[in-house]
């Protein structure tokens, strides 16, 4: 019965958490368009032009020159697509801003034209027709460059699992990433018009689950399952060009390359959204993070915790401590808290006394942009009891967490070591060593709203 229950325990944990497990594929699938990205829609819905401009696009190609990797080391199969460059064509034509014309293959067109011209002059019979001249080319106004300029595998791996008496379930990611330069040219001065960089990353992940176990003597009961799955790296750098395509176009609108068919709200609005959308991108780093200052100056915080004290008693035992501080960041990372607080310090069946504390720390903030870091503080302080005659002078240091709920919310823990100057904490005078004692918490931290989110130069 046991067995049968841890069985059943990682079907459902596999089954109910990947929903990839119920399209497995069993059978011959049929011909289908291609998917579009999420990049896609927003392309088609951008706002119309007064007039769709001519593009060449003659090569958007690798230029990466790598190749897939695999576990083994590579193989000739390269690391993506060499048809970015048909990607391109059909993203300019998605967006209604633009008429690409034929470039890549270009000798292709002349030459058919060159047939068109001999046809006629051979074996047509009006002579109206054998001298019409073939319609001109259309030339174009702006050229587009660029290319993909690289493919980094495995900018980040993990995974993890647990195995107990045979029984286990796993899971492993992976993330790469491809990155696009595009570039707009003048054809009449050869001028670049604009640049826009897209990167996107590619996720594969993988699950399994496993059971390894004798029920009995000389039978032995195993059972695998699991999945794999790689986001296809096709669909990455379409989703990379479409986008570069809506940076092209929205870059132009706001400088006045081209017109726009709308009124001057909608296009506000649309460049506005487009303006946060790129300071976000500008202040964004790897994996996730970025450079913005989330918590405010200013900062509220109150712990619950115990303290400890190392004296000259023995058994001490944990007391209660509640503190109250405010904290003002004059840089991203370096903050002055001030706290007050009051706790309890005591020994078993000996000592339990109770002080104030009044403290003034220097905290450095170690991830400051990040909603979770780790943070060190030290500080100088005086505690002293309810009746202030035993007056205590201390410095102290810690270390801690805090995780950031919104911008303006956190909670953190910490740990922190106070070492007095004196040897009457406990109000005994034993030995040359002064007391110790110690103190751990958990608090909240409420940060007073910033008006304007402080951008941080890289």
């Amino acid at each position: 019965m046991k067995q049968k229950i841890i069985i059943l325990y990682f079907y459902v944990l596999l089954l109910t958490s990947c929903g990839a497990y119920f399209n497995q594929p069993v059978g011959v699938q049929k011909a289908v368009f291609g998917e579009n990205t999420p990049a896609t829609i927003t392309l088609k819905n951008l706002p119309p032009p007064k007039e769709q401009v001519v593009v060449g696009v003659y090569k958007f190609k690798d230029q990466t020159g790598q190749y897939k990797p695999t576990e083994i080391g590579s193989t000739f199969s390269t690391a993506v697509t060499q048809g970015a460059t048909s990607i391109l064509i059909k993203a300019l034509q998605d967006s209604n801003w633009f008429v690409p014309i034929e470039r890549e293959n270009l000798s292709n067109l002349l030459n058919e034209r060159n047939i068109i011209r001999s046809t006629r002059q051979e074996y047509a019979t009006d002579a109206n027709t054998k001298d019409a001249p073939l319609t001109p080319l259309l030339f174009a106004g702006v050229l587009l460059e660029g290319g993909i300029i690289s493919y980094d595998s495995n900018i980040i791996t993990g995974g993890y699992g647990a195995r107990y008496f045979g029984a286990g379930a796993s899971t492993q990611y992976r993330q790469d990433r491809v990155s696009i330069y595009l570039r707009l040219v003048s054809t009449s001065n050869g001028k670049i018009l604009n640049t826009v960089y897209v990167s996107k990353t590619i996720l594969s992940q993988s699950i399994d689950a496993s059971l390894f176990r004798y029920v009995n003597l000389n039978r032995l009961l195993e059972v695998e399952t699991g999945f794999t799955r790689n986001e296809p790296v096709q669909l990455a750098v379409t989703e990379a060009i479409e986008k570069a395509v809506e940076g092209l176009v929205v870059d132009g609108i706001k400088d006045k390359i081209w017109e726009v068919k709308a009124t001057n709200k909608e296009v506000t609005d649309f460049l506005t959204a487009y303006e946060k959308e790129k300071e976000a991108a500008d202040l964004a780093l790897l994996y996730g993070r970025d450079r913005y200052e989330k918590r405010g100056k200013v900062g509220f915080e109150i712990d619950g915790g115990t303290a400890y004290i190392d004296g000259d008693y023995v058994n001490p035992v944990p007391k209660p401590l509640v503190k109250a501080s405010v904290k003002y960041f004059f840089t991203p990372n370096f903050s002055i808290n001030g706290a007050a607080s009051v706790f309890r310090v005591g020994n078993k069946d000996r000592l339990d006394v109770g002080y104030g504390s009044i403290d003034i720390n220097l905290n450095f903030l170690i991830l400051p942009f990040d909603s979770f870091s780790p943070f060190v503080y030290v500080g100088t302080g005086t505690f002293f009891n309810s009746a202030y005659e035993n007056i205590q002078g201390k410095i102290q240091g810690g270390l801690g967490l805090e995780y950031l709920i919104t911008n303006n919310l956190g909670i953190n823990a910490y740990s922190e070591f106070n070492m007095c100057f004196s040897d009457n904490v406990d109000y005994m005078k034993a030995g040359k060593r002064d007391d110790y004692f110690y103190c751990f918490g958990l608090g909240l931290s409420y940060y007073l709203p910033q008006r304007i989110s402080k951008r941080i130069s890289k």
